[in-house]
């Protein structure tokens, strides 16, 4: 059983999170630049057996498109070019990042932690994966 990679996209920083070999929890894994992240999959993919893509989708509260979406269905695109084996899934982000910015806070992070974007991400792709894993089970 590979591992399920998530991905929160942005123009400049992604945030990624993995599950376990097992597929039960999802941690975050890294911050990249949105220029090197490309690099980083394929090398990742390389080192670790990887089931399934995730991809978090911006909406509006009203279920729109935002600005950012163009480009997250442009990364999806290229996903499936460079990775045509591995199946890519699109989630729902909304309220992500403010459910990360919570989730640092009822942990004990650091005020200067918690405003630091690349964890932010990391967090975000980890919400989006357990949203994702959570979505798989229901009946």
């Amino acid at each position: 059983m590979g591992r399920i990679l998530a991905i929160d996209y942005g123009t400049k920083r992604v945030g990624l999170a993995v599950t376990d070999v097992l597929q039960i929890v999802a941690n975050p894994l890294d911050t990249v630049h949105s220029k090197d992240v490309l690099a980083y999959l394929k090398a990742y993919v390389q080192r670790e057996p990887v089931e399934a893509i995730v991809l978090g989708m911006p909406r509006r509260l009203n279920g729109e498109h935002t600005q950012a979406t163009q480009h997250v269905v442009g990364f999806v695109r290229t996903l499936q070019r460079e990775f045509p084996t591995i199946p890519v899934h699109t989630v729902d982000e909304r309220f992500t990042s403010k459910m990360a910015q919570a989730a640092m806070l009822a942990g004990g992070l650091k005020k200067k932690d918690r405003q630091d974007k690349g964890t932010v991400d990391r967090v975000s792709a980890a919400i989006i994966l357990q949203s994702y894993l959570e979505s798989r089970n229901i009946l």
